[in-house]
């Protein structure tokens, strides 16, 4: 139990349903959902929706999402790959024929085609019990009648105002008089909103047939984009078998790649072998731990993944004791591996979200457009904030992300689901770019070795080793970052929270839900 002399926030709970999400008044549209008889997957969607408008920086109908769901709790786990491709005419040729190596976070060859209105649609048919009108007109009324900005939406998005100074439709939207909202103003998006009336009338046809995809193809073309309305018009989402790994008795399921749950996987997996429970939570042996099962995990990463409708992805192969039992064994508790590679981290916006009704169907949720406002390009008639998930492909024929027309990049989003004695016990994520597979770690560590209830385990400060730095939150003490020096991690202090994150852990022996919702964020976890 937390000390309520200090700071700090209470676990949610309830009966008879229970949402978090990292913004109140998607929060909000979820509940009001569920106490209007919608179930897990319409509450879900419906707050997404309203995140898409009163979190632009973080995510939209111009992004993708991926969604794992277990109806009734039960054991069937479903995985839902919501992630955009590249167009058909993305060749890894015609880039390097032009002389670009690389593809710019703000170019017009970063923007996939969005994915996630095709999977809102995709499930809202096979899972859902609410109409797609129904499901966004919380969205819709927030867009077309403005909404409050909150402090973290506004201090993100005030960080961004020379990027969407950059285009003229970001700017004239987001930029309303010359600079961004502040907290506290009220924003409106009317195109958005007209743009979300025509899905909610002609459900996915409705963004990727006709004029919003029309707009979206002859703006970015203009730009010198290879899109084309087919690349639209045939997209679709696609249901995967998830993969997963145990942890202290907790079965741990992701979605496969192209995400990189399967870094989740690994981490858990060399951690496994260690005897967390016997050190000190926020000590510097279990920081070292974290940041070597972080380092190798991402190694291998780097190395391997793409999309496996075009490549081959090793996963039983990583997955295997051997690998793991060999990846353990180069861990040593007096010093950092030497000479192996640094991971990139890329500080990139998301939001997640995780909705139990009383049913006991459960939804793990994410939804992004990657960078913060994505490309920054957004669509002059329809309103739509473009991803820029191709800027995570490589320009490198031979790499398994190399871009190829039609593939999906290397994907950051990844939510999570805990499951124990075949029922769903938490779905849970944790947002923030690469940092994800880190976080999610951490946090079912802090759970199943700690003993942590989901509030305390999303509250404790977080670390990430990357590109050879340990970098720490400030919450972590400075006599830590020392002892992390002396066992050779180069450490920094992070200039911004890391991420953010959602839990709901069911309880099935007293019947009750049980909440927590990241306090880096807006947001919060409500029960009824």
């Amino acid at each position: 139990m937390r000390d309520f002399q200090m700071p700090g926030r209470s676990t949610a709970h309830g009966v008879n349903g229970m949402a978090a999400t990292s913004h109140p008044l998607a929060t909000l549209a979820a509940i009001d959902m569920l106490r209007a008889g919608g179930n897990a997957i319409d509450a879900a969607i419906a707050a997404a929706a309203v995140q898409a408008v009163a979190e632009p920086h973080s995510t939209g109908i111009g992004g993708d999402c991926f969604v794992l769901y277990v109806p009734r709790g039960g054991a069937e786990i479903i995985a839902l790959n919501g992630s955009g491709r590249a167009p058909q005419a993305a060749v890894a040729d015609w880039f390097l024929e032009r002389g670009i190596d690389r593809i710019g976070p703000q170019s017009p060859h970063a923007v996939t085609v969005p994915g996630a209105v095709d999977a809102w649609a995709r499930l809202l048919a096979d899972h859902g019990t609410k109409s797609m009108a129904e499901v966004l007109r919380p969205a819709i009324r927030h867009a077309a009648d403005g909404f409050a900005v909150h402090p973290r939406s506004a201090r993100d998005w005030a960080g961004q105002t020379a990027k969407l100074g950059a285009d003229p439709t970001a700017a004239r939207i987001f930029l309303p008089r010359g600079r961004a909202p502040r907290a506290g103003e009220i924003h409106r998006q009317p195109e958005l909103a007209a743009t979300l009336e025509r899905i909610a009338a002609q459900g996915r046809d409705g963004f990727y047939v006709g004029p919003v995809a029309e707009d979206i193809v002859s703006y970015l073309n203009g730009l010198g984009g290879l899109h084309t309305p087919d690349d639209f018009a045939r997209h679709r989402s696609e249901y995967v078998t998830p993969i997963h790994a145990s942890y202290r008795g907790l079965d741990v399921y992701e979605c496969p790649p192209n995400g990189q749950g399967i870094g989740v996987l690994i981490m858990l997996s060399i951690l496994a072998g260690f005897d967390l429970a016997g050190l000190d939570p926020m000590g510097a042996p279990r920081l070292h731990l974290q940041a070597e099962a972080t380092r190798l995990a991402y190694a291998i990463m780097d190395r391997e993944l793409g999309d496996p409708a075009q490549i081959d992805v090793p996963v039983e192969k990583i997955l295997s004791p051997d690998n793991i039992d060999g990846l353990r064994a180069r861990i040593r508790m007096d010093g950092a591996i030497p000479d192996l590679p640094g991971s990139t981290y890329t500080r990139t916006d998301t939001v997640y979200l995780c909705v139990v009704d009383r049913d006991r169907n459960a939804v793990s949720f994410i939804n992004s457009i990657y960078y913060a406002f994505g490309s920054g390009l957004v669509g002059p008639a329809s309103g739509v904030v473009l991803q820029n998930r191709g800027a995570g492909f490589v320009i490198e024929p031979g790499h398994p992300n190399c871009i190829a027309p039609g593939k999906r990049p290397r994907h950051t989003i990844i939510p999570g689901m805990v499951m124990k004695n075949g029922r769903a016990v938490m779905p849970f994520g944790v947002m923030g770019g690469e940092y994800q597979p880190v976080g999610q770690a951490q946090v079912l560590a802090n759970i199943a070795d700690f003993g942590m209830d989901p509030q305390s385990a999303i509250d404790m400060p977080r670390g990430m080793h990357h590109a050879g730095i340990y970098e720490l939150e400030r919450g972590i003490d400075g006599g830590v970052a020392r002892q992390l020096q002396g066992l050779g991690h180069e450490v920094s202090w992070a200039d911004e929270p890391m991420g953010g994150g959602q839990a709901i852990w069911i309880d099935w022996q007293n019947g009750t839900l049980i909440g927590g919702s990241d306090p880096r964020k807006d947001g919060f976890a409500l029960g009824y």
